[in-house]
């Protein structure tokens, strides 16, 4: 049984990069977060957005969702017959996991607005850990069982036609800083942007995740696909 506040915890700083760098485009819109886990960047999605629900197969997060007041669905056909329809729609480190995602990002696509766009957010194959600096214990941790697929910037182009979306833009993210990086050629090992935090600094993380992604390096990619409106 999970902690969930510790899993909160875990996932507030992602949370809180996604809203702002989400905050213009959510603002008095409605939106779904696909695969939304613990249900952290929903929570503060809501105090933006017009509506904003959540998706999530995990029956033990159902409570949890209801002691903070989450509209969360937990399966896609509870969803459907609602016949809600969103300005936005996000999947942050979903997709990899999908046995077949281009019919599931099909299948969101008609749930959208017109205009509307879908947000993802996915691990990339070209993270400097496991090209620039060949870690050997970071690719044994990457290449496992659960992550399905690995898309950079053009396989995530593709993904996007299969599923009969336009990609709008991609764009290099870097979610770890250089003390997690030293961590895992040092030691071998995740958690150096914890145990090793007093190396970080703002302009350090911003430089460093400028020149990676000036390289398309960077361990993480973020999309924005959009459904082509055909004319009549």
């Amino acid at each position: 049984e999970p902690n969930y506040d510790e899993w909160l915890i875990e996932c507030k700083r992602d949370d809180e990069r996604r809203l702002k760098f989400l905050k213009e485009k959510i603002t008095n819109k409605s939106v779904l977060d696909f695969g939304c886990g613990v249900g952290g960047f929903l929570e503060l999605a809501g105090e933006y957005s017009q509506s904003s629900y959540g998706l999530e197969l995990e029956t033990g997060l159902q409570e949890h969702f209801g002691q903070r007041n989450l509209k969360v669905f937990q399966t896609f056909e509870n969803l459907l017959d609602t016949g809600l329809r969103f300005d936005v729609i996000t999947a942050f480190h979903v997709v990899e996991h999908l046995k077949d995602p281009a019919e599931i990002l099909s299948n969101l696509s008609h749930l959208l607005n017109d205009g509307g766009e879908i947000i993802i957010e996915v691990p990339s194959p070209s993270d400097a850990l496991l090209t620039l600096y060949n870690s050997v214990p970071f690719q044994n941790f990457s290449y496992w069982s659960q992550h399905i697929f690995l898309f950079n910037a053009d396989t995530l182009k593709k993904l996007s036609r299969k599923a009969g979306l336009t990609t709008n833009w991609v764009k290099n993210i870097q979610r770890y800083p250089l003390s997690n990086h030293l961590y895992w050629l040092s030691e071998g090992k995740p958690g150096g942007h914890e145990k090793w935090h007093f190396l970080d600094s703002d302009d350090l993380m911003n430089a460093y995740e400028n020149s990676l992604a000036s390289l398309g390096l960077t361990d993480t990619i973020i999309g924005s696909l959009y459904k082509s409106i055909i004319p009549n």
